[in-house]
């Protein structure tokens, strides 16, 4: 992970030495290059983003050990699941629409307060207790089916923000009027 964010630029002589590799193992061609680009943080958040939320735990946490500061604006480029605090109203109404009751529910499982108030207060008074209600009688989870439960919740903020019916603010964004 860190090798892909500090990447930049690479040497035309590996890059040579990868075409001859691999026209002779597949019989097909690069284009040659003076410098290509590879790796950089977007490639490196995109690939976070993917993963299950252990491995983006444990890349993060690696990436903190080796450069804090790199581990930092990978964190401020990512979406992770308290970041719905983060998100307006109109934004979270949206995005509560598109999400199963029962895996919201199991999605906001041991999460902080503020999380857990955030959606409330984007539902009805009703459904919101209903909400509440549910989270307490899940009683004890496994910690992996809540992470996937909020995995699938990130999945459905994603879509919508790329289909640009929600705006996400990240790390060093500007202000929205």
């Amino acid at each position: 992970a860190h090798r892909i964010a500090v990447m930049d630029r690479t040497n035309p002589d590996i890059v040579r030495a990868v075409e001859s590799t691999l026209e002779r193992k597949l019989s097909s061609m690069l284009q040659p290059a003076d410098m290509s680009r590879v790796g950089g943080l977007d490639p490196l958040v995109n690939i976070i983003n993917r993963s299950d939320r252990s491995t983006e735990r444990q890349i993060v946490d690696g990436l903190e050990s080796l450069d804090a500061a790199l581990a930092d604006e990978v964190k401020s480029r990512m979406f992770m699941f308290e970041d719905i605090v983060n998100l307006d109203d109109r934004s979270v109404q949206q995005v509560l629409r598109q999400v199963d009751t029962s895996q919201l529910s199991l999605a906001l499982k041991g999460v902080a307060p503020q999380v857990r108030d955030k959606i409330t207060r984007n539902l009805s008074e009703r459904a919101g207790a209903t909400l509440l209600e549910e989270i307490d009688l899940l009683g004890p989870v496994r910690l992996t089916q809540v992470e996937e439960a909020q995995q699938a919740v990130i999945r459905t903020i994603r879509q919508l923000e790329e289909q640009g019916q929600i705006m996400v603010r990240r790390g060093n964004d500007d202000e929205f009027v």
